[in-house]
Protein backbone atom coordinates (compact mmCIF):
# COMPACT_ATOMS: atom_id res chain seq x y z
CA UNK A 1 0.00 0.00 0.00
CA UNK A 2 2.65 2.39 0.80
CA UNK A 3 4.47 1.53 -2.80
CA UNK A 4 0.94 2.83 -4.29
CA UNK A 5 0.99 5.85 -2.47
CA UNK A 6 4.72 6.94 -3.74
CA UNK A 7 4.61 5.38 -6.60
CA UNK A 8 1.21 6.02 -8.16
CA UNK A 9 2.48 6.98 -11.83
CA UNK A 10 4.70 4.08 -11.75
CA UNK A 11 1.74 1.48 -11.53
CA UNK A 12 -0.16 3.78 -14.03
CA UNK A 13 1.95 3.25 -16.50
CA UNK A 14 2.62 -0.16 -16.38
CA UNK A 15 -0.92 -0.60 -16.55
CA UNK A 16 -0.95 1.41 -19.52
CA UNK A 17 1.62 -0.37 -21.14
CA UNK A 18 0.19 -4.02 -20.19
CA UNK A 19 -2.74 -3.18 -21.31
CA UNK A 20 -1.35 -1.56 -24.93
CA UNK A 21 0.79 -4.17 -25.46
CA UNK A 22 -2.85 -6.93 -24.97
CA UNK A 23 -4.80 -4.95 -27.79
CA UNK A 24 -1.63 -4.72 -29.62
CA UNK A 25 -0.59 -8.16 -29.33
CA UNK A 26 -4.38 -9.45 -30.56
CA UNK A 27 -3.96 -7.35 -33.11
CA UNK A 28 -0.84 -9.56 -34.34
CA UNK A 29 1.43 -6.16 -33.71
CA UNK A 30 4.49 -6.90 -31.37
CA UNK A 31 6.40 -3.90 -32.31
CA UNK A 32 5.76 -2.64 -28.50
CA UNK A 33 7.28 -5.56 -27.02
CA UNK A 34 10.62 -4.17 -27.84
CA UNK A 35 9.80 -1.28 -25.87
CA UNK A 36 11.41 -3.03 -22.29
CA UNK A 37 14.50 -3.93 -24.99
CA UNK A 38 15.15 -0.18 -26.52
CA UNK A 39 14.91 1.20 -22.72
CA UNK A 40 17.92 -0.82 -21.97
CA UNK A 41 20.06 0.24 -24.93
CA UNK A 42 19.08 3.76 -24.33
CA UNK A 43 20.42 3.29 -20.73
CA UNK A 44 23.80 1.66 -21.69
CA UNK A 45 23.82 3.92 -24.40
CA UNK A 46 23.99 6.62 -21.68
CA UNK A 47 25.44 5.04 -18.92
CA UNK A 48 27.68 2.46 -20.28
CA UNK A 49 28.79 3.44 -23.53
CA UNK A 50 31.69 0.52 -23.43
CA UNK A 51 29.01 -1.83 -23.13
CA UNK A 52 26.57 -0.85 -25.59
CA UNK A 53 28.96 -0.72 -28.12
CA UNK A 54 30.25 -4.67 -27.32
CA UNK A 55 26.27 -5.46 -27.33
CA UNK A 56 26.29 -4.62 -31.10
CA UNK A 57 28.87 -7.32 -31.38
CA UNK A 58 27.20 -9.71 -29.49
CA UNK A 59 23.32 -8.57 -31.82
CA UNK A 60 24.96 -8.64 -35.32
CA UNK A 61 24.70 -12.54 -36.10
CA UNK A 62 21.41 -12.45 -34.66
CA UNK A 63 19.41 -9.08 -36.13
CA UNK A 64 16.93 -9.49 -38.79
CA UNK A 65 16.27 -7.13 -41.61
CA UNK A 66 12.90 -5.34 -41.38
CA UNK A 67 12.46 -6.28 -45.14
CA UNK A 68 11.77 -9.94 -44.17
CA UNK A 69 9.03 -8.79 -42.55
CA UNK A 70 7.84 -5.42 -44.40
CA UNK A 71 7.89 -6.75 -48.00
CA UNK A 72 10.73 -4.87 -48.82
CA UNK A 73 9.06 -1.16 -47.64
CA UNK A 74 11.53 -0.83 -45.10
CA UNK A 75 15.72 -1.73 -45.00
CA UNK A 76 16.56 -1.76 -41.74
CA UNK A 77 18.51 -4.17 -39.05
CA UNK A 78 16.97 -4.67 -35.71
CA UNK A 79 17.97 -3.86 -33.24
CA UNK A 80 21.95 -3.86 -34.76
CA UNK A 81 21.32 -0.41 -36.69
CA UNK A 82 19.07 1.80 -34.34
CA UNK A 83 21.99 1.40 -31.64
CA UNK A 84 24.15 2.45 -34.00
CA UNK A 85 22.36 5.40 -35.68
CA UNK A 86 21.95 6.50 -31.51
CA UNK A 87 25.78 5.72 -31.04
CA UNK A 88 26.12 7.95 -34.25
CA UNK A 89 24.03 10.88 -32.65
CA UNK A 90 25.36 10.91 -29.30
CA UNK A 91 29.09 10.67 -30.84
CA UNK A 92 28.42 14.32 -32.40
CA UNK A 93 26.64 15.34 -29.73
CA UNK A 94 29.45 14.51 -27.65
CA UNK A 95 32.26 16.24 -29.90
CA UNK A 96 30.14 19.24 -29.90
CA UNK A 97 29.88 19.71 -26.71
CA UNK A 98 33.48 19.08 -25.75
CA UNK A 99 36.26 17.15 -28.04
CA UNK A 100 36.38 13.66 -26.78
CA UNK A 101 37.74 11.40 -29.75
CA UNK A 102 41.68 11.46 -29.57
CA UNK A 103 43.86 13.08 -31.94
CA UNK A 104 45.70 9.95 -33.33
CA UNK A 105 42.19 8.51 -34.21
CA UNK A 106 41.97 11.20 -36.35
CA UNK A 107 45.10 10.91 -37.71
CA UNK A 108 45.27 7.39 -38.72
CA UNK A 109 45.79 6.32 -42.27
CA UNK A 110 42.62 3.96 -42.19
CA UNK A 111 40.34 6.95 -40.60
CA UNK A 112 41.68 9.37 -43.26
CA UNK A 113 41.20 6.99 -45.67
CA UNK A 114 37.29 6.05 -44.58
CA UNK A 115 36.85 9.94 -44.18
CA UNK A 116 38.17 10.33 -47.79
CA UNK A 117 35.55 7.68 -48.43
CA UNK A 118 32.48 9.19 -46.43
CA UNK A 119 33.22 13.20 -48.16
CA UNK A 120 33.10 11.33 -51.53
CA UNK A 121 29.99 9.66 -50.91
CA UNK A 122 28.60 13.08 -49.76
CA UNK A 123 29.98 14.66 -53.19
CA UNK A 124 28.32 12.26 -55.31
CA UNK A 125 25.01 11.66 -53.31
CA UNK A 126 24.56 15.46 -54.15
CA UNK A 127 25.15 14.56 -58.33
CA UNK A 128 23.26 11.28 -57.74
CA UNK A 129 20.79 10.26 -60.40
CA UNK A 130 18.79 9.41 -57.29
CA UNK A 131 19.75 11.77 -54.61
CA UNK A 132 17.45 10.22 -51.99
CA UNK A 133 18.37 6.94 -51.83
CA UNK A 134 21.88 8.00 -52.14
CA UNK A 135 21.19 10.52 -48.80
CA UNK A 136 20.23 7.64 -47.40
CA UNK A 137 22.88 5.23 -48.13
CA UNK A 138 25.42 8.03 -46.89
CA UNK A 139 23.68 8.09 -43.43
CA UNK A 140 23.98 4.22 -43.18
CA UNK A 141 27.32 4.26 -43.97
CA UNK A 142 28.07 6.84 -41.27
CA UNK A 143 26.01 5.40 -38.42
CA UNK A 144 28.68 2.48 -39.43
CA UNK A 145 32.00 3.93 -39.64
CA UNK A 146 31.62 6.58 -37.03
CA UNK A 147 30.95 4.50 -34.25
CA UNK A 148 33.01 1.52 -34.80
CA UNK A 149 35.98 3.48 -35.62
CA UNK A 150 35.89 6.24 -33.01
CA UNK A 151 34.23 4.46 -29.66
CA UNK A 152 35.33 1.08 -31.53
CA UNK A 153 39.03 2.42 -30.54
CA UNK A 154 38.14 3.89 -27.36
CA UNK A 155 37.27 0.73 -26.24
CA UNK A 156 39.67 -1.19 -27.76
CA UNK A 157 42.28 0.57 -26.18
CA UNK A 158 41.32 -2.14 -23.20
CA UNK A 159 42.76 -5.10 -24.72
CA UNK A 160 40.51 -7.44 -22.78
CA UNK A 161 37.76 -5.46 -25.01
CA UNK A 162 38.81 -7.18 -27.98
CA UNK A 163 38.55 -10.49 -26.72
CA UNK A 164 35.20 -9.73 -25.09
CA UNK A 165 34.34 -8.62 -28.73
CA UNK A 166 35.75 -11.37 -30.40
CA UNK A 167 34.03 -13.73 -27.95
CA UNK A 168 30.74 -12.05 -28.13
CA UNK A 169 30.32 -12.18 -32.53
CA UNK A 170 31.38 -16.33 -32.16
CA UNK A 171 29.34 -17.30 -29.15
CA UNK A 172 26.07 -15.26 -31.20
CA UNK A 173 27.75 -16.47 -34.76
CA UNK A 174 27.90 -19.43 -33.14
CA UNK A 175 24.52 -20.08 -32.16
CA UNK A 176 23.35 -19.21 -35.86
CA UNK A 177 25.03 -21.62 -37.20
CA UNK A 178 23.52 -24.48 -35.34
CA UNK A 179 20.29 -23.29 -35.94
CA UNK A 180 21.34 -23.37 -39.46
CA UNK A 181 22.78 -26.53 -39.35
CA UNK A 182 20.18 -27.98 -37.55
CA UNK A 183 17.16 -26.64 -39.65
CA UNK A 184 19.03 -27.57 -43.00
CA UNK A 185 19.37 -31.44 -41.55
CA UNK A 186 15.67 -31.67 -41.40
CA UNK A 187 15.94 -30.92 -45.61
CA UNK A 188 18.45 -33.45 -45.72
CA UNK A 189 21.03 -31.15 -46.43
CA UNK A 190 19.64 -30.56 -50.06
CA UNK A 191 21.41 -28.11 -52.48
CA UNK A 192 18.20 -25.51 -52.90
CA UNK A 193 17.33 -25.29 -49.28
CA UNK A 194 20.70 -24.60 -48.05
CA UNK A 195 19.89 -21.26 -50.27
CA UNK A 196 17.34 -19.86 -47.07
CA UNK A 197 17.49 -22.00 -44.42
CA UNK A 198 19.51 -19.54 -42.69
CA UNK A 199 16.99 -16.69 -42.86
CA UNK A 200 15.96 -14.30 -41.44
CA UNK A 201 18.96 -13.82 -39.57
CA UNK A 202 21.10 -14.29 -43.37
CA UNK A 203 19.26 -13.18 -46.34
CA UNK A 204 20.83 -16.15 -48.32
CA UNK A 205 23.74 -18.37 -48.42
CA UNK A 206 26.46 -16.17 -50.15
CA UNK A 207 26.21 -13.34 -47.21
CA UNK A 208 25.72 -16.14 -44.45
CA UNK A 209 29.21 -18.22 -46.18
CA UNK A 210 30.83 -14.91 -45.64
CA UNK A 211 30.18 -14.11 -42.33
CA UNK A 212 31.22 -17.93 -41.47
CA UNK A 213 34.01 -17.74 -43.00
CA UNK A 214 35.30 -14.56 -41.46
CA UNK A 215 34.11 -16.65 -37.93
CA UNK A 216 36.30 -19.29 -39.02
CA UNK A 217 39.69 -17.18 -37.96
CA UNK A 218 37.72 -15.60 -35.25
CA UNK A 219 37.47 -18.79 -33.55
CA UNK A 220 40.87 -19.62 -34.60
CA UNK A 221 42.23 -16.15 -33.24
CA UNK A 222 40.48 -17.56 -29.55
CA UNK A 223 41.81 -20.83 -29.99
CA UNK A 224 45.23 -20.02 -30.60
CA UNK A 225 46.38 -16.78 -28.73
CA UNK A 226 46.85 -18.28 -25.47
CA UNK A 227 46.65 -21.88 -23.60
CA UNK A 228 43.15 -22.14 -22.33
CA UNK A 229 41.54 -24.35 -19.29
CA UNK A 230 40.22 -27.40 -20.59
CA UNK A 231 36.44 -25.98 -20.62
CA UNK A 232 37.62 -22.92 -22.67
CA UNK A 233 39.44 -25.42 -25.06
CA UNK A 234 36.97 -27.86 -25.48
CA UNK A 235 34.27 -24.67 -26.08
CA UNK A 236 36.54 -23.21 -28.80
CA UNK A 237 36.97 -26.49 -30.78
CA UNK A 238 33.37 -26.63 -30.51
CA UNK A 239 32.50 -23.22 -31.99
CA UNK A 240 35.58 -24.64 -34.74
CA UNK A 241 33.76 -28.23 -35.54
CA UNK A 242 30.66 -26.30 -35.52
CA UNK A 243 32.07 -23.56 -37.79
CA UNK A 244 33.66 -25.69 -40.05
CA UNK A 245 29.96 -27.66 -40.70
CA UNK A 246 28.53 -24.68 -41.30
CA UNK A 247 31.04 -23.37 -43.79
CA UNK A 248 30.73 -26.82 -45.38
CA UNK A 249 27.05 -26.84 -45.63
CA UNK A 250 26.46 -23.28 -46.92
CA UNK A 251 26.94 -24.32 -49.90
CA UNK A 252 28.88 -20.82 -51.19
CA UNK A 253 31.72 -21.73 -53.69
CA UNK A 254 33.37 -17.74 -52.81
CA UNK A 255 33.50 -18.66 -49.03
CA UNK A 256 35.44 -21.85 -49.52
CA UNK A 257 37.86 -20.47 -52.01
CA UNK A 258 38.53 -17.05 -49.59
CA UNK A 259 39.63 -19.50 -46.86
CA UNK A 260 41.50 -21.73 -49.00
CA UNK A 261 43.23 -17.89 -50.07
CA UNK A 262 43.52 -16.74 -46.27
CA UNK A 263 45.52 -20.32 -45.77
CA UNK A 264 47.91 -19.19 -48.77
CA UNK A 265 48.13 -15.89 -47.27
CA UNK A 266 49.22 -17.61 -43.78
CA UNK A 267 52.08 -19.36 -45.38
CA UNK A 268 52.91 -15.91 -47.10
CA UNK A 269 52.92 -13.99 -43.88
CA UNK A 270 54.70 -16.98 -42.29
CA UNK A 271 57.60 -16.81 -44.59
CA UNK A 272 57.92 -13.58 -44.70
CA UNK A 273 57.78 -13.34 -48.67
CA UNK A 274 58.78 -9.97 -49.94
CA UNK A 275 55.83 -7.85 -51.14
CA UNK A 276 57.61 -6.62 -54.11
CA UNK A 277 57.97 -10.31 -55.71
CA UNK A 278 54.16 -10.66 -54.86
CA UNK A 279 53.37 -7.88 -56.62
CA UNK A 280 55.29 -9.05 -59.75
CA UNK A 281 53.94 -11.91 -59.99
CA UNK A 282 50.48 -11.01 -59.78
CA UNK A 283 51.51 -8.36 -62.48
CA UNK A 284 52.81 -10.99 -64.85
CA UNK A 285 50.00 -13.40 -64.35
CA UNK A 286 47.79 -10.79 -64.83
CA UNK A 287 49.11 -10.00 -68.19
CA UNK A 288 48.95 -13.86 -69.10
CA UNK A 289 45.56 -13.70 -68.44
CA UNK A 290 44.81 -10.53 -70.49
CA UNK A 291 47.29 -11.75 -73.44
CA UNK A 292 45.47 -15.69 -73.39
CA UNK A 293 42.23 -14.58 -72.90
CA UNK A 294 40.75 -16.15 -75.58
CA UNK A 295 41.76 -19.58 -74.92
CA UNK A 296 41.21 -19.41 -71.32
CA UNK A 297 37.47 -18.64 -72.18
CA UNK A 298 37.59 -21.41 -74.74
CA UNK A 299 39.12 -23.82 -71.77
CA UNK A 300 36.39 -22.62 -69.70
CA UNK A 301 33.65 -23.27 -72.09
CA UNK A 302 33.98 -26.91 -71.77
CA UNK A 303 33.10 -26.76 -68.15
CA UNK A 304 29.13 -27.05 -68.96
CA UNK A 305 27.33 -28.28 -65.73
CA UNK A 306 23.83 -26.41 -65.70
CA UNK A 307 22.86 -28.56 -63.06
CA UNK A 308 23.77 -27.61 -59.30
CA UNK A 309 25.18 -30.18 -57.22
CA UNK A 310 25.93 -30.94 -53.49
CA UNK A 311 29.43 -32.79 -53.75
CA UNK A 312 32.42 -29.75 -52.96
CA UNK A 313 34.62 -31.28 -55.76
CA UNK A 314 31.60 -30.82 -58.39
CA UNK A 315 31.13 -27.54 -56.97
CA UNK A 316 34.46 -25.91 -56.65
CA UNK A 317 34.45 -26.98 -60.47
CA UNK A 318 31.65 -24.89 -60.76
CA UNK A 319 33.82 -22.06 -59.27
CA UNK A 320 35.58 -21.99 -62.60
CA UNK A 321 32.90 -22.15 -65.20
CA UNK A 322 32.06 -18.40 -66.65
CA UNK A 323 29.97 -19.49 -69.69
CA UNK A 324 26.91 -21.90 -68.51
CA UNK A 325 26.79 -21.76 -64.60
CA UNK A 326 24.07 -19.51 -64.27
CA UNK A 327 25.54 -18.02 -61.08
CA UNK A 328 28.67 -17.05 -62.37
CA UNK A 329 27.05 -15.74 -65.53
CA UNK A 330 24.81 -13.34 -63.65
CA UNK A 331 27.94 -11.80 -62.02
CA UNK A 332 29.51 -11.32 -65.85
CA UNK A 333 26.24 -9.63 -66.74
CA UNK A 334 26.16 -7.23 -64.01
CA UNK A 335 29.73 -6.21 -64.00
CA UNK A 336 29.24 -5.60 -67.30
CA UNK A 337 26.33 -3.37 -67.05
CA UNK A 338 28.78 -1.75 -63.99
CA UNK A 339 31.77 -1.16 -66.19
CA UNK A 340 29.19 0.43 -69.16
CA UNK A 341 27.65 2.47 -66.53
CA UNK A 342 31.34 3.82 -65.07
CA UNK A 343 31.72 4.48 -68.71
CA UNK A 344 28.98 7.08 -69.29
CA UNK A 345 30.06 8.75 -65.90
CA UNK A 346 33.58 8.21 -65.12
CA UNK A 347 34.06 10.98 -62.65
CA UNK A 348 30.86 10.92 -60.01
CA UNK A 349 29.01 7.54 -61.01
CA UNK A 350 25.43 7.69 -61.00
CA UNK A 351 24.95 7.99 -57.20
CA UNK A 352 25.89 5.90 -54.02
CA UNK A 353 23.44 2.90 -53.99
CA UNK A 354 21.86 3.78 -57.34
CA UNK A 355 23.17 0.79 -59.66
CA UNK A 356 20.09 -1.40 -58.71
CA UNK A 357 18.20 1.27 -60.01
CA UNK A 358 20.52 1.70 -63.25
CA UNK A 359 21.86 -0.80 -64.51
CA UNK A 360 18.86 -2.47 -66.70
CA UNK A 361 19.74 -0.55 -69.61
CA UNK A 362 23.50 -1.75 -69.66
CA UNK A 363 22.88 -4.95 -69.78
CA UNK A 364 24.17 -7.00 -72.94
CA UNK A 365 21.16 -9.01 -74.55
CA UNK A 366 23.90 -12.00 -75.09
CA UNK A 367 24.79 -11.40 -71.45
CA UNK A 368 21.85 -12.32 -70.13
CA UNK A 369 20.88 -15.14 -67.98
CA UNK A 370 17.73 -17.11 -66.73
CA UNK A 371 18.21 -15.95 -63.28
CA UNK A 372 18.35 -11.91 -65.22
CA UNK A 373 15.46 -9.41 -65.22
CA UNK A 374 14.92 -7.12 -68.23
CA UNK A 375 13.88 -4.29 -65.45
CA UNK A 376 17.03 -4.51 -63.53
CA UNK A 377 15.89 -5.20 -60.23
CA UNK A 378 18.03 -7.96 -59.20
CA UNK A 379 19.68 -6.39 -56.92
CA UNK A 380 23.56 -4.97 -56.61
CA UNK A 381 26.86 -5.02 -58.74
CA UNK A 382 28.15 -8.07 -56.51
CA UNK A 383 31.38 -6.51 -56.12
CA UNK A 384 32.85 -4.50 -53.74
CA UNK A 385 35.12 -2.99 -56.45
CA UNK A 386 32.85 -2.69 -59.50
CA UNK A 387 29.99 -1.18 -57.33
CA UNK A 388 31.64 1.99 -55.91
CA UNK A 389 33.49 2.54 -59.59
CA UNK A 390 29.86 2.36 -61.36
CA UNK A 391 28.02 4.71 -58.61
CA UNK A 392 30.84 7.03 -57.85
CA UNK A 393 32.86 7.09 -60.40
CA UNK A 394 36.95 6.11 -60.31
CA UNK A 395 37.84 8.55 -57.61
CA UNK A 396 35.11 6.58 -55.55
CA UNK A 397 36.31 3.41 -56.94
CA UNK A 398 40.09 4.80 -55.83
CA UNK A 399 38.71 5.20 -52.21
CA UNK A 400 37.83 2.15 -51.90
CA UNK A 401 41.06 0.47 -53.35
CA UNK A 402 42.83 2.55 -50.90
CA UNK A 403 40.91 1.83 -47.66
CA UNK A 404 41.59 -2.13 -48.50
CA UNK A 405 45.22 -1.82 -49.01
CA UNK A 406 45.76 0.42 -46.13
CA UNK A 407 43.70 -2.47 -43.83
CA UNK A 408 45.72 -5.12 -45.22
CA UNK A 409 49.42 -2.90 -45.02
CA UNK A 410 48.57 -1.36 -41.41
CA UNK A 411 47.52 -4.72 -39.92
CA UNK A 412 50.74 -6.87 -41.17
CA UNK A 413 53.12 -4.58 -40.50
CA UNK A 414 51.59 -4.08 -37.16
CA UNK A 415 51.79 -7.71 -36.59
CA UNK A 416 55.60 -8.09 -37.73
CA UNK A 417 56.15 -5.10 -35.42
CA UNK A 418 54.30 -6.58 -32.57
CA UNK A 419 56.62 -8.30 -30.09
CA UNK A 420 55.64 -12.13 -28.75
CA UNK A 421 53.88 -11.28 -25.18
CA UNK A 422 51.75 -13.03 -22.92
CA UNK A 423 48.49 -11.41 -23.79
CA UNK A 424 49.07 -13.66 -27.56
CA UNK A 425 47.84 -9.99 -29.15
CA UNK A 426 50.35 -10.97 -32.25
CA UNK A 427 48.82 -13.95 -32.86
CA UNK A 428 45.08 -12.20 -32.60
CA UNK A 429 46.39 -10.06 -34.87
CA UNK A 430 47.48 -12.28 -37.68
CA UNK A 431 44.26 -14.41 -37.66
CA UNK A 432 42.29 -11.13 -38.02
CA UNK A 433 44.21 -10.16 -40.77
CA UNK A 434 43.02 -13.54 -42.34
CA UNK A 435 39.55 -13.03 -41.23
CA UNK A 436 40.06 -9.77 -43.21
CA UNK A 437 41.24 -11.97 -46.64
CA UNK A 438 38.13 -14.11 -46.53
CA UNK A 439 35.76 -11.12 -46.74
CA UNK A 440 37.76 -8.67 -49.01
CA UNK A 441 38.40 -11.86 -51.65
CA UNK A 442 34.64 -12.75 -50.92
CA UNK A 443 33.85 -9.00 -52.19
CA UNK A 444 35.31 -9.86 -55.94
CA UNK A 445 32.31 -11.70 -56.18
CA UNK A 446 29.98 -9.91 -53.48
CA UNK A 447 29.25 -7.12 -51.57
CA UNK A 448 28.28 -6.65 -47.83
CA UNK A 449 29.75 -4.29 -46.47
CA UNK A 450 26.22 -1.79 -46.93
CA UNK A 451 24.73 -4.84 -43.72
CA UNK A 452 25.92 -5.22 -40.29
CA UNK A 453 26.63 -8.75 -40.77
CA UNK A 454 29.67 -7.12 -42.95
CA UNK A 455 30.47 -4.18 -41.36
CA UNK A 456 30.59 -4.49 -37.51
CA UNK A 457 33.75 -7.36 -38.20
CA UNK A 458 35.18 -5.46 -41.10
CA UNK A 459 35.24 -1.60 -39.09
CA UNK A 460 35.71 -3.59 -35.93
CA UNK A 461 38.91 -5.15 -37.04
CA UNK A 462 40.16 -1.72 -38.27
CA UNK A 463 39.30 0.03 -34.64
CA UNK A 464 41.33 -2.73 -33.10
CA UNK A 465 44.06 -2.12 -35.33
CA UNK A 466 44.38 1.43 -34.59
CA UNK A 467 44.01 0.92 -30.91
CA UNK A 468 47.08 -1.72 -30.66
CA UNK A 469 49.33 0.52 -33.20
CA UNK A 470 48.89 3.51 -31.02
CA UNK A 471 49.66 1.60 -27.77
CA UNK A 472 52.69 0.14 -29.59
CA UNK A 473 53.51 3.29 -30.84
CA UNK A 474 53.53 4.61 -27.17
CA UNK A 475 55.16 2.03 -25.85
CA UNK A 476 58.28 2.96 -28.05
CA UNK A 477 58.33 6.07 -27.37
CA UNK A 478 58.20 5.53 -23.43
CA UNK A 479 61.43 2.97 -24.18
CA UNK A 480 63.36 5.30 -26.58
Amino acid sequence: MDFVQKHPWTLILSALFIGANAILFFQNNYFLLALPFVLIVIYLALFHLEHSFLLVAFLTPISVNLEEFTDGRIGLFLPTEPILFGLLLLIIMQQLRRPWIPNFIWRHPLTISLGFYLAWLLITSVTSTNPLVSFKFLLMKSWYIVPLITLGTKVFMKQKNILNFLWLITTSMTVIILFTVIRHSTYGFGEKEGHWVMEPFYKDHTIYGAGVAIQFFFVMALWRYKKHSAIIQFTLLSFLIITLVGLYFSYTRGAWLSVIVAFIVWLLIHFKVNFKYLLGIGVTALIIVALNWTEIQFALAKNRSEHTTEEFSERMKSASNVTSDASNLERLNRWSAAWLMFQERPVFGFGPATYAFEYAPYQDPDKLTIISTNFGDGGNAHSEYLGPLAETGFIGFLSVIIFVSLLFYEGITLYLRYPKDETGMKTIIFFLILAMVTYFFHGLLNNYLDTDKAAVPVYGVCAIFIALKYQLDKEVRLIN
